[in-house]
């Protein structure tokens, strides 16, 4: 029979895992205990052979194989690991495409070998969690899977193996070569050169959980709260699937425990239920949590988080053990009367301000990296961190619960798992009877690590393409299974959608390359503008500073970035986007051609900053039009390697000019320029900042005269975006450019907000007949041309230590009557390199004359001993701290 009881709560139950050291202390040692395979021995199968049943039995030699100390890794990323190669070597100049990748068209296999304590009422079960692609597996002399069963980078299984166990074992995982387009596998599409084994390998970790006679899977939550949420009880449901692993019919005990941010218990609960010989069935408790503690994106408010835990006793002994977190919130979505996509978090319109994630290339997870990224995107200002195809390890979404950022999942474009006949590409590979059962094993695995993450805003169960109607019906099936309760899209560009499934709502329409500020602000709805929701788009912004390029540039691949504008360049993206052209001739254009690299790369990092910028001005600025702009997806947040393009910060985790564009871009309280209508606005993100504020707007020339300034006081909305003020008429009378500054303040006359424009009088103007993704046609540019012929300004610059751990106190003086205009600064450590990551309250700064700016700098490790400070018309010049 099936016991009902019930909850609410969210998290990752059987993927909290542990990892045990290699010798003979027994990998597991409690029941419930899942503990991940600790380390591997590997070796090409054109070595060491193709008999599995052999290689699975302990006493096997493997000393000729290569040894990593580490619980998961791809081909590339166990050789990097085990010293084959160096990371720094791979990535420097075009060394990665000299990689022999024919030794990863046959199979590898991987070992490890570990000791259980084996006994009468122990059973075993062995967890896969992510293998690409495929695998034959096998324990101790026999087989547990095949190719065709563990099939699927994403499809997690769960194998009885307590009859091949005993107190010595040997694993043995053979994997086949992933092909993208055959293979329901991961990938990078166009965003980097594919790594030299596809990925191919065990990219998650391999578990062995200890269980007694009845075992339990992930715990999944179900959250029932009434709008308004503030004020609501909350109905949870606690369910997880158990199975008797037994030939006989047992009774058991399920208890299950909630526990508050704080640590009180909220509710213990108990049944009992029977199951038959290898029956199973499900386990749920309900509770009604009569004044929840509400979770909310960071922006918005805390992110207080449950704990459950589920107990099953069989003959009053500990059986199995599945605990979870959860947070209480909402999440929908409708279409609007424009048929576009809007989002709601607890019952409030959520503008998705965001950006799309890479994994690192080989699939290596680094807590700490990953860590860092999402505080950069708080940092940014952003609400939502896009993943297409990259879902990671189950630690990533503990992190974004934690911290308040959204999660859009979902599954990759451009290969296997768009093969249908309706799709561009991929044809001559479409979906056979195999695949729809490896993607239903997919998304089942996935929607079981996902579902009780407050953070998860949606799950697109396509991307350029939507499934077929099977796929579809098979995506919502396992869906639905889990207690889904959050969006699913159809796909992200509003193509190949199926019934059940509503109409996306979403565009994906770019641009891909760069676009000019008056693009994003087009008032006709035209292309990637800014109206409804577009899910990936941006101006092909971020290249390095000089201290990341030297890491992986050689001098003539340096050359080649300013002396040859229309040139492949190897790091940049593949196909469509091998070079820099559409990039460069704007930035000729409009800045004039560099004279040396270092004109070169301030004048990207100028191009970068605005184009960063102004796309999510754009957005914001719509929050609440006629036809609101719901959400936009910068294209992209971060890169898989050291590349050119496509990041808001470098592969090494400098910030640069996209990153510091997008944090004054979408601060949460910001006043924005528009650049077709010559307006300013007020952007309020927050559903709580009320009252007056004041707007200050002034422009001046290059050489330090005032042209014109005015200002408004203005009550500010909530989650709102208001025209407070036109400046058409003024800036009609300009001649050349001018720098234009828009500060907002509250009644403390605390600054809110700092915004420094470059305006001319000449226009970019978009070729919209002509425009053909992925190029933005242009029909002419704006002149800023005379920015170069700026006089030098002296600036003066002072440091403090904060009383924060690891902060300093930056003090900023333009000492002259000119503007200073665009200076960056940078942390370096004791041998002159940059240092990060690192937390600028703001950055790429303009100063007006004899101005003061204060800035605070923090720098997690605490290396920093110096600062070196550089600007359009200020020497390079350096301090120590």
């Amino acid at each position: 029979m099936k016991a009902t009881f019930r909850i609410i709560f969210l998290a990752t139950s059987c993927f909290a895992t542990n990892l045990a050291s290699r010798d003979d202390t027994p990998l597991v040692s409690s029941v419930g205990q899942a503990v991940a395979i600790p380390s591997w021995d590997l070796q090409s199968s054109s070595v060491v052979g193709n008999d599995l049943q052999a290689l699975s039995n302990t006493g096997v030699d493997t000393s000729s194989w290569y040894h990593v100390q580490q619980s998961r890794c791809t081909l590339m990323g166990c050789l990097l690991g085990a010293g084959e190669y160096k990371e720094s070597d791979l990535w420097f100049s075009d060394n990665l495409s000299h990689v022999n990748n024919s030794r990863f068209n046959v199979p590898w296999v991987y070992r490890s070998t570990f000791s259980l304590p084996v006994g009468s009422r122990h059973h075993y079960i062995l967890e896969t969690n992510g293998i690409t692609s495929k695998a034959d597996i096998f324990l101790n002399g026999r087989q547990i899977a095949d190719a065709k069963s563990q099939a699927g980078a994403y499809a997690g299984h769960t194998y009885d193996v307590t009859g091949p166990v005993s107190a010595s074992n040997a694993l043995v995982v053979k994997v086949h070569p992933t092909d993208y387009h055959r293979d329901l596998a991961g990938g990078f599409a166009d965003w980097n050169p594919s790594p030299p084994d596809n990925g191919t390998g065990l990219w998650r970790d391999i578990t062995i959980k200890q269980t007694g006679p009845i075992s339990i899977g992930p715990l999944n939550a179900v959250v029932d709260i009434d709008l308004p949420v503030e004020r609501n009880a909350a109905t949870v449901t606690l369910r997880a699937k158990v199975q008797n692993l037994e030939r006989t019919s047992i009774e058991f005990i399920a208890e299950a425990t909630i526990w508050d941010s704080a640590g009180q218990q909220v509710v213990a609960l108990n049944q009992s239920a029977t199951l038959g010989p290898g029956e199973s069935g499900t386990v749920a408790f309900i509770h009604t949590i009569p004044s929840p503690e509400i979770w909310w994106p960071r922006q918005w408010g805390a992110q207080p988080l449950y704990t459950a835990k589920v107990i099953l006793r069989a003959n009053a002994t500990l059986s199995d053990i599945a605990h979870a977190k959860f947070g209480v919130r909402t999440v929908t979505s409708e279409l609007n009367e424009f048929e576009d996509r809007q989002f709601k978090v607890n019952g409030y319109p959520f503008q998705v301000i965001g950006s799309g994630y890479s994994s690192d290339m080989f699939l290596r997870w680094d807590p700490s990296k990953f860590g860092a990224i999402a505080r950069y995107m708080l940092d940014m200002g952003l609400n939502t961190i896009r993943l297409e195809g990259q879902m990671e390890q189950p630690d990533l979404y503990e992190v974004t619960d934690a911290l308040g950022l959204m999660v859009m999942a979902g599954w990759v474009c451009c290969n296997k798992w768009e093969a249908w006949e309706y799709a561009e590409s991929n044809k001559e590979s479409q979906w056979v009877e195999h695949d729809y059962a490896v993607a239903n094993e997919s998304i089942k695995h996935e929607a079981a690590v996902l579902q009780p993450h407050p953070s998860v805003l949606a799950f697109t169960v396509g991307s350029d393409y939507g499934p077929d109607k099977k796929a579809t019906t098979i995506y919502m099936a396992a869906l639905k299974d889990v207690g889904w309760q959050t969006p699913i899209i159809s796909s992200i560009s509003g193509w190949g959608n199926h019934e059940p499934l509503e109409a996306a709502g979403i565009r994906m329409e770019g641009p891909y390359t760069w676009a000019p500020p008056t693009y994003w602000y087009d008032k006709e709805h035209r292309n990637g503008s800014a109206f409804g929701f577009v899910a990936e788009q941006g101006s092909g912004t971020g290249i390095p500073e000089m201290g990341s390029l030297r890491k992986f540039l050689n001098k003539t691949d340096l050359d080649d970035l300013w002396m040859e504008p229309d040139k492949n360049l190897f790091h940049l993206t593949g196909g469509d986007f091998s070079n820099r052209t559409d990039y460069n001739k704007a930035l000729f254009e409009r800045y004039g051609a560099p004279k040396s690299l270092d004109d070169y790369l301030i004048k990207a990092q100028l191009m970068d900053y605005e184009a960063a910028r102004v796309q999510y001005e754009a957005f914001s600025t719509r929050l609440t039009a006629t036809r609101p702009a719901t959400g936009t997806i910068y294209w992209m947040l971060n890169n898989a390697w050291p590349g050119l393009n496509w990041n808001q910060f470098d592969y090494y985790l400098h910030p640069a000019g996209a990153y510091f564009g997008t944090k004054v871009g979408c601060r949460i309280e910001h006043a924005a320029y528009d650049y077709v209508d010559n307006s300013v606005w007020l952007i309020n993100r927050s559903l709580n900042h009320l009252g007056s504020r004041r707007v200050d707007i002034e422009a001046m020339d290059l050489t330090g005269n005032l042209v014109f300034n005015t200002s408004a006081i203005v009550e500010t909305t909530a989650n709102n975006a208001t025209e407070v003020a036109d400046i058409e008429e003024s800036l009609d009378k300009v001649n050349g450019t001018v720098l234009l500054r828009i500060l907002l303040s509250d009644p403390q006359k605390r600054v809110l907000s700092r915004n420094i424009y470059w305006v001319s009088n000449s226009e970019d103007i978009p070729d919209w007949k002509n425009m053909r993704l992925p190029h933005t046609g242009m029909t002419s540019y704006a002149d800023y041309t005379s920015l170069g012929k700026m006089q030098r300004a002296e600036l003066s610059v002072n440091a403090s230590k904060s009383a924060a751990s690891n902060s300093h106190t930056v003090l900023l003086e333009n000492l002259s009557r000119i503007p200073a205009f665009f200076i960056s600064l940078s942390l370096i450590d004791s041998d002159g390199q940059d240092t990060n990551p690192v937390f600028w309250s703001d950055n790429y700064v303009t100063l007006w004359p004899n101005e003061k700016l204060e800035l605070q700098v923090t720098q997690p490790d605490g290396k920093g001993v110096g600062l070196q400070i550089r600007g359009w018309n200020v020497d390079a010049t350096m301090i120590n701290l």
